[in-house]
C-alpha cells in the first residue's frame, strides 16, 4: 500500500515510517521539522518506497495514498506551549485537513489521540469510557483540548460522511530518537544523569506515570489500523505498569551510574497526578497485542542511545 504518515520526521513518526517499510510498504512521511529531525529518517531517504515532503498540515494536502497515520503535533510541554495557537491549529486544521483527504480518496485514517484527554484524571486506572478532567483554559490546553477536538471531528466525519477511522490514545512513550530537548520526563532524567548535571523532579516524586517502549507503541498503531472498519476506538495504547517519578529517577540513575543529585522545584500547573492505561479493550481487540519490553530493559536501550548521541 501507498501509506502517508504525518509527523513522520518526529520521535514516533520515524519509527513507524521504518516499520512500515519493512512491511513493504510504500511510505510518504511529511513533516514541517519543528519538532521532527532529518537524523531520524536519513537512514530511510535512500530506499525508493520512502518519499519526505516537508509540509505544515494546518495547509491542505494534496497525494494519493492508501491509508493516513496523523501523527503530526508536538507532544511534550516545553514544544506545544511554545506557540500554542499553533499546537491547537496543528490539531485541529491538521485533523480537518487528513480526514479531507482521507474523505476524498476513501482511505482509512488514523489519528494520534493521547492520555491527555483525560486530563487530571478522577478515575484510575482511566478506561476509554472516562471523558475526562481537564482544564480548558490552562497552559496545557492548547494540546489536551486540541487533542479532544480532533477526537471530535474524527467521529463527525465518521458519523457524517463515512470516512473510516481508527483513534488511538497513547500513554507516555519513550525510546531511542527522542529529542535532547524533548522536556518529557525520560529524556530529561536520562539526558540530565549522562551530562552529570542535577536531575530535576518537580513536585515531590509521587507523582506516577506508565512508560511504554516505543516498539510496543508501533506495533499497537499497525495492529489497530488493521482492525475491522466497524471499529473505531478510541483504544488507549499504553503500559500498565506505574511508576512514581521518584522511582524513575532513582532507575535512571542506577543504569546510568550517574552521581548526579536529586533536587525538587514545584510542580507544574495542571500536571497530572497519575496516569496508567486501562488497555483491557486493546488486548481484546488488536490481535493480542501486549506492551512485551520491561522499563528497565526499554531503559537501557534509549540511555544507550542518548549516551552516544551526546558525545558525537
Amino acid at each position: 500500500m501507498q501509506i502517508l504518515v504525518t509527523g513522520g520526521a518526529g520521535f514516533i513518526g520515524s519509527h513507524l515510517c521504518e516499520r512500515l517499510l519493512a512491511e513493504g510498504h510504500d511510505v510518504v512521511c511529511v513533516d514541517n521539522f519543528f519538532t521532527g529531525d532529518k537524523e531520524n529518517i536519513r537512514h530511510l531517504l535512500a530506499n525508493p518506497r520512502f518519499e519526505l515532503l516537508r509540509h505544515d498540515v494546518t495547509l491542505p494536502l494534496f497525494v494519493e495514498v492508501d491509508q493516513i497515520y496523523n501523527l503530526a503535533c508536538p507532544a511534550s510541554p516545553v514544544h506545544y506551549q511554545f506557540d500554542p495557537v499553533q499546537t491547537t491549529k496543528t490539531s485541529v486544521h491538521g485533523a480537518i485537513n487528513m480526514l479531507g483527504l482521507a474523505k476524498r480518496l476513501k482511505a482509512r485514517v488514523l489519528q494520534a489521540s493521547t492520555s491527555e484527554v483525560y486530563g487530571d484524571a478522577q478515575i484510575h486506572p482511566q478506561p476509554e469510557s472516562y471523558w475526562g478532567n481537564v482544564n480548558p483554559i490552562g497552559p496545557r490546553s492548547c494540546y489536551d483540548e486540541g487533542k479532544r477536538c480532533a477526537e471530535t471531528l474524527f467521529f463527525d466525519y465518521h458519523r457524517q460522511c463515512g470516512v473510516e477511522i481508527k483513534v488511538v490514545r497513547i500513554f507516555n512513550t519513550y525510546g531511542p530518537r527522542m529529542s535532547v530537548n524533548d522536556g518529557r520526563v525520560v529524556s530529561n532524567f536520562i539526558v540530565q544523569a549522562l551530562r552529570g548535571g542535577d536531575v530535576t523532579v518537580f513536585g515531590d516524586g509521587s507523582q506516577s506515570r506508565s512508560f511504554q517502549y516505543v516498539d510496543d507503541l508501533v506495533e499497537g498503531l499497525r495492529l489497530m489500523m488493521a482492525t475491522p472498519a466497524e471499529f473505531t476506538g478510541p483504544v488507549n495504547i499504553g503500559n500498565p505498569g506505574e511508576f512514581t517519578m521518584l522511582e524513575l529517577a532513582e532507575t535512571v540513575l542506577r543504569l546510568t551510574g550517574s552521581k548526579s543529585k536529586l533536587v525538587f522545584r514545584p510542580l507544574p500547573e495542571d500536571d497530572p497526578k497519575q496516569r496508567r492505561p486501562d488497555i483491557s479493550l486493546a488486548r481484546a481487540r488488536l490481535g493480542g497485542w501486549e506492551p512485551r519490553v520491561p522499563l528497565e530493559e526499554g531503559l537501557v536501550r534509549t540511555i544507550a542511545y542518548f549516551r552516544e548521541k551526546l558525545s558525537s
